[in-house]
């Protein structure tokens, strides 16, 4: 599978940089937008209206926050939080930290009372692996290491290598036991890349909105979360980039509270030939080659990121067909021949 799922960890801030962020949060569609600041950043737009914005790496990626707020000091203060929530929420759902509880689970098969938010993550992986026919699959995590040290020791995976790795995949092999986490076959192995960042943004949301900070702009190298409106009362802005790097932008939207994830698969290659990228389908242990990214709007970022990806993995018609048939999901897809398939509600959900 996936964009984030089976990401090459020191290649996550690569891994959706092509949703850029323009108009009002004055970043540019086609800068370089997530570039680390040691401290946030106010502008003044008005009287009373503050820009402050504030961006790091985290979880691999680089991480940007933008809040309108009458008072500056408020602003800054709850960014202050977000960056603490998603530095706790991290240190549960990394599995790149050996000292996180996925990562325990993914060395010893088994997690005895596992906090909620891993429960809560796990359990919707599961969720979205049965709504996407095993498309969306956090346990391809076997073929992720596989590919990482074949790749960096020159060398192309067999297929037997591939091969003798596909009876570890399978998100049905995964146990909850009150409130334990363990897997049925030894081997096996979990990646949250493709799903973890969108809820940690949705959480982070949650806090800053709570803070009475109820216009915000969360972006995890394109996992976003709209919160409100941007300066002066103005939608955000969010473009997709064209995969070709045309400097054409396929979609430009104006967004105010929503939730838009994307996935794709030009970024990161492991081999010259492009055969291999960092999206692995879990049946077949390849990479799917049908699209280059595909764009989700949900209801949450964390669903939205989950269903990008596990679309990539769907051939382009198959994905579209399966957004028309999911309540609040819409979806843009962009094709190998640089075609576009769009579902029917893309774009409309509020």
């Amino acid at each position: 599978m996936k964009t984030k799922s089976t990401m090459v960890h020191p290649c996550n801030q690569q891994r959706r940089s092509f949703l850029k962020l323009s108009g009002l949060l004055g970043l540019g569609a086609a800068s370089a937008a997530l570039l680390p600041t040691p401290q946030a950043e106010a502008v003044l737009f008005g009287p009373r209206e503050y820009k402050v914005s504030s961006t790091r790496l985290a979880m691999g990626s680089f991480l940007s926050i933008t809040a309108i707020h009458s008072s500056k000091d408020e602003a800054e203060n709850g960014i202050g939080l977000a960056w603490e929530e998603i530095d706790r929420l991290a240190r549960l759902l990394s599995r790149h930290d050996p000292g996180t509880p996925v990562s325990q689970l993914n060395s010893t098969g088994a997690l005895h009372k596992a906090p909620p938010e891993v429960l809560e993550v796990v359990a919707r992986s599961l969720y979205h692996h049965r709504q996407t026919g095993g498309a969306f699959d956090i346990t391809v995590k076997p073929l992720v290491d596989l590919f990482k040290e074949r790749f960096a020791a020159g060398v192309t995976p067999s297929e037997a290598e591939i091969s003798a790795l596909l009876p570890r995949v399978g998100s049905e092999q995964i146990r909850f036991t009150a409130g334990d986490i363990s897997f049925a076959r030894q081997g096996m192995g979990i990646t949250l890349d493709g799903i973890a960042p969108g809820y940690i943004v949705d959480r982070v949301s949650a806090l800053l909105a709570g803070k009475g900070i109820t216009s915000h702009l969360i972006n995890c190298s394109g996992d976003i979360r709209t919160s409100g409106t941007a300066a002066k009362g103005k939608p955000w802005t969010v473009a997709i980039q064209d995969p070709a790097k045309q400097k054409a932008y396929p979609e430009v939207l104006a967004m105010t509270t929503g939730a838009i994830s994307t996935s794709g698969s030009y970024e990161v290659f492991y081999d010259r030939e492009k055969m291999f990228h960092h999206i692995v389908t879990p049946r077949t242990g390849h990479s799917p080659r049908l699209a280059t990214s595909v764009t989700v709007k949900s209801f949450s970022v964390m669903d939205a990121d989950a269903l990008a990806t596990g679309l990539m993995v769907m051939p382009p018609a198959e994905g579209v067909r399966f957004a028309d048939s999911q309540p609040g999901c819409e979806c843009f897809v962009v094709e190998q021949d640089g075609g576009f398939k769009k579902s029917a509600s893309w774009n409309r959900l509020a």
